[in-house]
């Protein structure tokens, strides 16, 4: 008789069989856990924004609340009203952990120039993929959520987040 080494074939299907049930098991957790975490880094972004606001508004107070994203963006060898270097490169370019960033929404007061409102905005590049909320702030500094992921508006639909 042959002394047989190693594994034969049903063996090693079984294995593989045990493998895919693992991964099939795992790969949806994995997903959501993504996903929560983009919504974490989203939040964070937009808490980032209100910061840099706050922080533009004060150290430029003849222009008020900044409309751009590459207006707090980083600066050069000096801050400026362009390029005050508020937020970092990653966020200015508007696209960060999936999200996509924006700010609109600013208002001057009557005939001043200066801007008294802002609405800061991430959306989900793909709904369902890398987020499944969007998320909005205004110059009150409340962070509120719309649970489609649409954020089309920072008032209609939104709660504010607990």
């Amino acid at each position: 008789m042959r002394k047989q080494k190693g594994f034969s074939l049903i063996e090693l299907l079984i294995v593989v069989a045990i493998i895919l049930i693992i991964a099939a098991i795992a790969i949806p957790n994995l997903l959501r856990s993504r996903i929560a975490a983009n919504e974490s880094s989203a939040v964070g972004s937009i808490r980032t924004l209100n910061t840099a606001e706050v922080t533009y508004a004060s150290t430029y107070p003849d222009l008020g609340f900044s409309c751009t994203l590459a207006n707090l963006g980083p600066a050069g060898s000096v801050a400026t009203s362009t390029a005050a270097g508020l937020i970092d490169s990653v966020l200015s370019s508007g696209t960060k952990s999936g999200y996509s960033f924006v700010l609109s929404t600013c208002s001057a007061a009557g005939s001043t120039g200066i801007n008294v409102t802002y609405v800061s905005q991430g959306q989900p590049v793909v709904v369902g993929q890398t987020g499944q909320r969007a998320f909005c702030s205004d110059q009150s500094g409340v962070i509120k959520y719309d649970a489609a992921g649409s954020g089309s508006s920072c008032t209609s639909g939104t709660t504010a987040l607990q």
